[in-house]
């Protein structure tokens, strides 16, 4: 395998200031607030080695977020491997994420204002990484159903969702409400009660 030319090195360290840069602007100023040109700035360059690297804003973030959902699916599997049973399982998936993103949560907010958009939204809701929390979702009923806790059918695709669409509420409580971790597991660990409540063998 070759090295990689000092050009090509130099165009790593680029993408990386960018990155770092465009991470820590939409934090503080939002999606909508941070500008290329700002972003060139705190990076120490000129906005057209931003466009040479990135096709433009929503392609950056996109890139910033992909890497932290293909992070974050780590973190959540590692902590569903924790888990006692089913339930736990989830519990334990739910707080990781919500551990991942509590010294960032104003870029988590920047998330939900891109992933809802209709420009940018369809891209990011439907990246890689996300298809993968959805199946690790699905993966901790079909374990509960292979193991007798649940109830044959419980790992529908509507139930994976309505568990990822709680996990994704619950951050309005922690970014405009400011609620604990503590107090986010608690509310998760009713949710998931209730939705699995229909499908447990009784």
């Amino acid at each position: 395998m070759k090295a990689p030319t000092r050009r090509a090195l130099a165009k790593q360290q680029t993408r990386a200031k960018v990155l770092a840069a465009a991470r820590r602007l939409f934090s503080e100023q939002g999606y909508e607030g941070a500008t290329i040109r700002d972003i060139a700035a705190a990076a120490g360059m000129s906005t057209g080695a931003v466009f040479a690297n990135f096709t433009d804003k929503s392609d950056l973030f996109r890139e910033i977020m992909l890497t932290d959902m293909a992070a974050l699916a780590e973190a959540m599997s590692e902590a569903a491997a924790q888990g006692n049973g089913v339930e736990d399982a989830l519990l334990k998936i739910f707080v990781a994420g919500y551990r991942f993103y509590q010294t960032q949560l104003p870029l988590a907010r920047a998330a939900f204002s891109v992933g809802w958009s209709p420009e940018d939204g369809p891209a990011l809701r439907n990246a890689p990484p996300v298809k993968l929390l959805l199946g690790l979702i699905t993966t901790q009923l079909e374990r509960g159903e292979a193991n007798g806790e649940l109830t044959q059918g419980s790992a529908s695709a509507l139930r994976t969702q309505m568990l990822f669409d709680s996990y994704l509420a619950n951050y309005d409580q922690a970014i405009f409400q400011g609620w604990t971790l503590d107090a986010l597991q608690e509310r998760s660990r009713e949710q998931i009660s209730i939705l699995l409540a229909g499908s447990r063998r009784r």
